[in-house]
């Protein structure tokens, strides 16, 4: 990581009360996020790989505050973001911004692309009348729209299109961070190419600062320097993009990578199929949480027993593995 560090997330828990039975009078608790640490450095770009349910989004929502953590602290720019009161939040809510999985559901379909990305102008004050109408202008531009789409309402775009008006509601109020859960896992391939080299525009011309979020292997090699995998509420590993990709450390990692689909038909891959099912956020394993479906050759009662911590591995590695410095997976194939 180079540069200032932007966004610094320790320790982060997010937990969620539930009753079930047949009137309600047993009490669970969703783990959905365990002890998280990352950071983000200005202008960077931290991709946040894992598979449905790992707690992706969970932790998105609970860095922006939209769900209050159970513990843990998160730090924008020097400000403890967990200890605002509602003015200052709103505040600095103006230099970090989301951008949905899904455009649909987050533009109000009442509302025209005009008054979508002219709202957070309004709030936050930052142009009135005519001025504020000609920020919507050049923000729509500046996404790959034309001056014609202001007047249009969400079901008359395309999702790229929706999509775009998304990323402009986002840069309205000039933001320094952009979380993007998913953000083009809903678009065809041909229209994700096109957003992505967009994200990576904006990042160049703005410098912001990305925490990407995404199950596409191949989406985060492309536009993240910098990788973490994230698996049952956990970080189990972080590196740079380039040396995660050729060298996994956690057997989960190894995993990951080999189910991925690689386009040259004479470069072969060995698959690493897990048995079973991801474990229950309600009821985690003991000790490692990836035990239940590790083949790591090394295994052994310690990984049953022992939660292992995030430790570094070599420079800018760090991997959360009883066994990742004992056995390491040989270079394969990347994505594309």
């Amino acid at each position: 990581m180079s540069g200032p560090v932007l966004l610094d997330v320790r320790d982060l828990v997010v937990h969620f009360p539930r009753r079930t039975g047949l009137l309600g009078t047993r009490r669970e608790v969703v783990q959905a996020v365990n002890g998280v640490s990352l950071s983000v450095a200005a202008g960077e770009t931290l991709g946040l790989v894992g598979e449905s349910g790992c707690g992706k989004t969970t932790l998105a929502r609970a860095v922006l505050r939209l769900v209050d953590p159970t513990a843990g602290r998160v730090t924008f720019d020097g400000q403890d973001v967990l200890a605002l009161a509602p003015r200052p939040l709103r505040a600095l809510r103006r230099r970090m911004q989301i951008v949905f999985q899904d455009p649909y559901a987050s533009l109000n379909p009442r509302l025209t692309v005009r008054r979508a990305v002219r709202e957070g102008i309004e709030i936050h004050r930052l142009a009135e009348g005519a001025e504020a109408d000609r920020r919507v202008v050049r923000l729509l531009e500046e996404v790959g729209l034309t001056a014609d789409a202001v007047a249009r309402y969400p079901h008359e775009l395309s999702g790229g299109q929706r999509q775009r008006v998304s990323i402009a509601r986002a840069l309205a109020v000039e933001p320094d961070l952009l979380v993007c859960d998913e953000p083009v896992s809903a678009l065809d391939v041909s229209v994700q190419a096109q957003v992505l080299n967009l994200f990576a525009d904006l990042q160049a011309h703005r410098r912001l600062a990305y925490l990407f979020i995404s199950h596409d292997l191949a989406v985060v090699r492309h536009l993240a320097p910098r990788v973490a995998v994230m698996y049952l509420g956990r970080i189990v590993e972080e590196g740079p993009t380039h040396e995660l990709f050729t060298g996994p450390l956690h057997p989960y990692t190894q995993a990951l990578l080999s189910a991925a689909p690689v386009p040259d038909p004479a470069r072969q891959r060995r698959r690493i199929v897990l048995s079973g099912e991801p474990p229950s956020p309600v009821r985690p394993p003991s000790g490692c949480p990836f035990h239940p479906r590790c083949q790591h050759p090394a295994k052994d009662d310690s990984c049953h027993r022992e939660l292992p911590a995030l430790r570094d591995l070599g420079p800018s590695r760090r991997a959360a593995c009883h066994k990742a410095d004992s056995v390491r997976a040989p270079a394969s194939p990347s994505p594309a």
